[in-house]
């Protein structure tokens, strides 16, 4: 057994300060000369891509996302996932997961929108819980993140997010605190942005009043990735680890600090402390492997992730023509009907082993000969991707100058590179490329030529200049806000006709994120053409499924959404292909609410999220009834946009303004915002319809214990015609606050799979907490003695029984 103490009596302070620090990119420093092995650590949430770049690298197994997964409301499901993903970052020689994501969705726009569970603190809680102890039961470390308030991506690195205290401790520190209290998690993330105007990674009364001194946290606090920007003052509030490597604020700059009396040695002794007892925890201590990354496909994994993928479908409407039959013919319509959106953008994304689209999948269930097929318009943010072997060539400088010193091919036309970029670059932050392609128009006419780089970038095709993003570059909101909004350009192409793409592209300063990266996609605009054709294909089959949504170009980290409409041309899409034949079935794909013009045309709807590398086939067991659709949102749909709870003429209070962004709403975010206002949302938080029907009765609620503690019970009877599953909902309501509360809160639930006709006891304990608010003024959890009243739904909308109960006054600690 490793005596972590002893260890760190033998260590000089350069030693020590050399492991508050990457080394690389995803790595600590090993010290050979006291056996200390090397801390490797991988993105991401629903995957590892291990080592590589965000995009190409060793193939992983694709999860499905945040969102997806808090609809299933399954803690053991998310169990198994924990564990598999450990599997998954011990392919790729790693033995820390920056995952999960726990953030609140706040908003409905947020970019990050689809890596988080849920709007609800005590279900992300639930489901972090799971997760956590999941894959930590496997040896390797969570890392919950982003801690905290950052529930939007807009000047995300730089933003304050000014949160009180009540609202904080009720809402966004929920899950954080279930994670170590409950789940013992060894690493927390601290977020990019400010809380109440003091960055994240250097807030003492974060890190280590809140974090280690309320909550006893034990374990390793990192940055996010460039997310320290101090030296004494991070290391100070708490932050041990400063990532990634090579540190830029660290290293010999510590060691100045410490010299200088602005750091003590005793508080590095503490920093190094937790991160040897993270290696300890992880076998990182003594491994000293050289790094091997595998494509470890497994046959379990696919299983779980086909079987997470349909147990997330949230069935929002059917009038009874679901599940399909298996016979007749079915159109099978949409710009995600043969493209499989398995997952969102930026650090979640990964080269997943294959993709099913959902043609892909219904065509294995029931064969292709019954399928027909229209696009009907397009749902690209940006031009598509050029999916053509592209190669880059590499320049020293940033003059395009002399031999290429390195040559690599890739499969499309994106570049995105972090440091070291390529072998044989002096300097990746002084450098410039070329890249080269070849396009074959499928169509006569104009095509329009997209090009979005983090860095000076020009697009030729046959020597003709198309676009320029060079002279006149302008920072947007691409690739992490490092890159410029989308250039474009327009050209008449020639039918099958091969024309040759240059891209030239130069690397200028960074603002915060080492982000070099350049995009060129070409494509046509979408015509109304192209929807008559699908209506007329829709017509001719017994039934027509239209697979609509966004993409990963939409749902991303490091850009908000403007609106929550359909993008291009869909929703005119969806009106065609109903009135072509009204035996229609919707399935969405997006990574939050979106709003439905349509909806009371439309005979079922079904919400699938991205559902990792197994959606054709996930999608297609839901469609075809050989899974049952239990999940259930995780977060309200608003009829519109201008419903959802951070709606306010200030742009202070959504999405930001002038380095602040405001939770004016404090603790009424998400049913409760809807609830308070008398908003009836488009689907409440909570809902899914199942092929099958349920019924709740008998609820008991007990008299409350020494502890406060009370244990509700009922009565779950499965009342239709086959198996499936519901999820019970427990919410409580002070209704004699003396402060604005809730409506009603989430304070339990339960998944309960039942045969046809069982019925089951399902009971729960909620404890003291779930009747407390936070008194900011005296800074303790209260129970304003009175009346609560218990009640039980299958939804915040679909409230079926209530029961009260009296508790006493009383305070708890923090």
């Amino acid at each position: 057994m490793i005596d972590v103490k002893t260890l760190l009596d033998e260590m000089t302070l350069a030693e020590q300060v050399s492991l508050l620090s990457g080394d690389s990119f995803w790595s600590l420093p090993c010290i050979q000369r006291l056996g200390i092995g090397t801390l490797r650590l991988t993105d991401g949430p629903n995957g590892a891509r291990g080592a590589g770049s965000l995009i190409g690298g060793v193939s992983a197994a694709a999860f499905p996302v945040g969102i997806a997964l808090g609809a299933t409301w399954n803690p053991g499901l998310m169990r198994a996932v924990g564990e598999a993903l450990a599997e998954e970052v011990q392919s790729k020689g790693a033995h820390v997961s920056l995952a999960p994501t726990i953030n609140i969705q706040r908003s409905v726009t947020n970019g990050r929108n689809f890596e988080c569970y849920s709007e609800d603190p005590v279900l992300t809680a639930e489901l972090a819980v799971g997760f956590i102890e999941g894959m930590q039961a496997k040896k390797v470390s969570a890392t919950v993140k982003h801690f905290v308030g950052n529930e939007s991506e807009i000047e995300r690195t730089t933003i304050s997010s000014d949160i009180d205290e009540r609202t904080l401790r009720e809402v966004y520190l929920v899950p954080f605190e279930a994670a170590v209290k409950r789940a013992k998690t060894w690493a927390v993330m601290s977020s990019y942005n400010k809380l109440n105007g003091t960055y994240t990674a250097e807030n003492h009364w974060l890190l280590t009043e809140v974090l280690r001194g309320d909550w006893g946290f034990d374990g390793v606090v990192m940055s996010d990735w460039f997310g320290s920007r101090s030296t004494a003052p991070t290391v100070n509030a708490g932050l041990d680890l400063e990532m990634p490597g090579p540190s830029r604020d660290r290293g010999d700059k510590l060691l100045a600090a410490i010299e200088s009396g602005e750091v003590s040695v005793e508080t590095i002794r503490d920093c190094v402390q937790n991160i040897l007892t993270l290696m300890v925890r992880t076998g990182a201590i003594d491994d000293h492997r050289e790094l091997k990354e595998r494509a470890d496909d497994r046959p379990e994994h696919r299983a779980l992730i086909r079987r997470a993928g349909a147990e997330s479908a949230v069935l929002l409407q059917n009038d009874g023509i679901l599940p399909l039959p298996q016979q007749g013919t079915v159109a099978v319509i949409g710009p995600n009907a043969k493209a499989a959106q398995i997952m969102g953008g930026g650090s979640a994304q990964l080269n997943p082993h294959y993709t099913v689209s959902p043609w892909q999948g219904l065509a294995g269930a029931i064969g292709e000969a019954n399928l027909h097929y229209a696009q009907g318009c397009t749902n690209h943010r940006f031009e598509p991707l050029i999916e053509h072997p592209t190669t880059f060539e590499f320049f020293q400088g940033r003059e395009l100058l002399g031999d290429p010193v390195k040559v690599v091919e890739e499969p499309s036309s994106l570049g995105v590179w972090l440091p070291p970029v390529a072998d044989g670059l002096v300097d990746p932050h002084h450098f410039s490329a070329r890249m080269r392609t070849r396009f074959t128009a499928a169509e006569d006419g104009i095509h329009r030529i997209g090009l979005t780089s983090a860095g000076l970038g020009r697009v030729y095709v046959d020597g003709e200049l198309v676009v320029d993003a060079w002279t006149c570059w302008t920072r947007g909101t691409t690739f992490f806000e490092e890159g410029c909004e989308e250039v474009v350009g327009e050209i008449t192409l020639e039918a099958g006709r091969t024309y040759e793409i240059v891209a030239e592209y130069v690397r200028h300063d960074h603002v915060n994120l080492y982000i070099a990266a350049i995009r060129v996609g070409i494509g046509k605009v979408s015509a109304e053409a192209e929807i008559s054709e699908a209506a007329a294909v829709a017509a001719k089959a017994d039934r027509a499924v239209v697979f609509v949504g966004r993409t990963s170009d939409w749902d991303t980290e490091g850009s908000d959404l403007r609106d929550i409409a359909l993008p291009g041309l869909q929703d005119r899409l969806v009106d065609a292909v109903i009135a072509a034949n009204p035996n229609t079935v919707v399935v969405l794909q997006t990574g939050g609410p979106v709003e439905m013009p349509w909806l009371s045309k439309a005979r079922a709807v079904l919400q699938c999220w991205y559902p990792g590398q197994e959606a054709g086939n996930a999608i297609a067991d839901v469609l075809l009834g050989k899974a049952e659709p239990s999940g259930r949102l995780a977060q309200s749909f608003p009829a519109r946009w201008l419903d959802n709870p951070t709606q306010s003429d200030d742009p202070e209070v959504y999405p930001g303004k002038n380095g602040h962004v405001r939770y004016d709403e404090g603790v009424f975010v998400g049913y409760r915002h809807y609830d308070r206002a008398g908003t009836k949302p488009l689907f409440p938080f909570g809902h899914g319809l199942g092929y099958t029907s349920f019924a709740i009765a008998d609820l008991t609620v007990g008299t409350p214990d020494g502890a406060g503690s009370v244990t509700v019970a009922l009565k779950l009877t499965n009342t239709g015609e086959r198996a499936g599953a519901t999820v019970v909902q427990i919410y409580v309501s002070d209704t004699e606050a003396s402060l604005p509360r809730p409506v009603k809160e989430l304070k339990a639930f339960a998944k309960v799979a039942l045969e046809r006709g069982e019925s089951r006891r399902v009971t729960f304990t909620l404890d003291a907490r779930a009747f407390a608010f936070f008194d900011a003024a005296e800074r303790c959890w209260r129970i304003e003695g009175g009346e609560f009243t218990v009640m039980a739904g299958l939804s915040a909308g679909d409230i079926r029984l209530a029961a009260t109960v009296t508790q006493a006054s009383a305070t708890m600690p923090r």
